[in-house]
């Protein structure tokens, strides 16, 4: 499929790469306030992690706020989640796992709450894919998409050290008008799309990049950490994430 800048091939060896998946999530793992804040809210029951696996954020929203959850992804490796699932004091029985190609599923149900965190910068369309998200979620339910904002310094971090990940993203998609834009041709309401977060750098797999390299990033990491420190605020320049918001009527 043209849309897709990654296949199943690429997120095989993605998976197989990371090593100690199984973690406990705390309670306040990233975007937990912005979540909790739509939870309650909107009275969400049901949600659905598009893209997500191994299922960090429906196994975070079965722990901690006791949702009906379901992970849908084009990948899925058993062992890992049910790892996960036992780190977090959860079972096999306490999420709903659907492995299918999104693009060739019809949603048999829809959800209070429909969210993926990285996914949609992973296709050139990206009307498309959010489209494809909306479909999964009901009449007065929210879509909650979280995406990393690579025209920040992180971008430039990214793709100097790790320029192959870097082309597995949709930069024109990181873009907050566009967003929502989007939303609102689809009809949605409330939308509320914007940068999160005063700065962040990371790389993939850093314990396999060069001592150099691992140097210059934790140094970058320090300086950029003490300067939103100081003057705190959210940019396109700085922030490392994007985060997009929307009701369907």
């Amino acid at each position: 499929m043209a849309n897709l800048l990654t296949d199943r091939a690429f997120w095989v060896n993605y998976w197989e790469s990371k090593k100690g998946l199984a973690v406990r999530l705390p309670s306040n793992y990233l975007f937990h306030r912005q979540l909790a804040d739509v939870i309650e809210q909107n009275q969400v029951k049901t949600a659905i992690e598009l893209g997500g696996f191994p299922g960090y954020y429906a196994v975070f929203l079965k722990k901690y706020f006791k949702l009906d959850v379901t992970l849908l992804d084009y990948f899925v490796h058993p062992p890992v989640v049910k790892e996960l699932l036992e780190k977090n004091n959860l079972t096999e029985q306490d999420i709903h796992i659907i492995e299918t190609d999104l693009f060739n599923y019809t949603p048999e149900k829809q959800y209070d709450l429909v969210l993926s965190c990285g996914l949609i910068e992973h296709f050139n369309d990206t009307a498309d894919i959010i489209n494809r998200h909306i479909a999964f979620v009901k009449p007065g339910g929210t879509l909650y998409i979280t995406l990393p904002n690579f025209k920040a310094v992180n971008g430039w971090f990214q793709k100097k050290f790790d320029k192959e990940n870097y082309d597995k993203h949709n930069i024109d998609s990181m873009n907050p008008a566009l967003l929502q834009k989007i939303c609102e041709d689809a009809g949605l309401k409330n939308v509320k799309s914007g940068y999160f977060g005063r700065f962040s750098v990371w790389l993939e797999n850093e314990d396999q990049k060069s001592t150099g390299v691992r140097v210059f990033k934790k140094a970058v990491w320090l300086a950029g950490k003490i300067f939103t420190r100081i003057i705190p605020f959210e940019s396109k320049n700085l922030s490392p994430y994007i985060i997009l918001e929307a009701k369907k009527n």
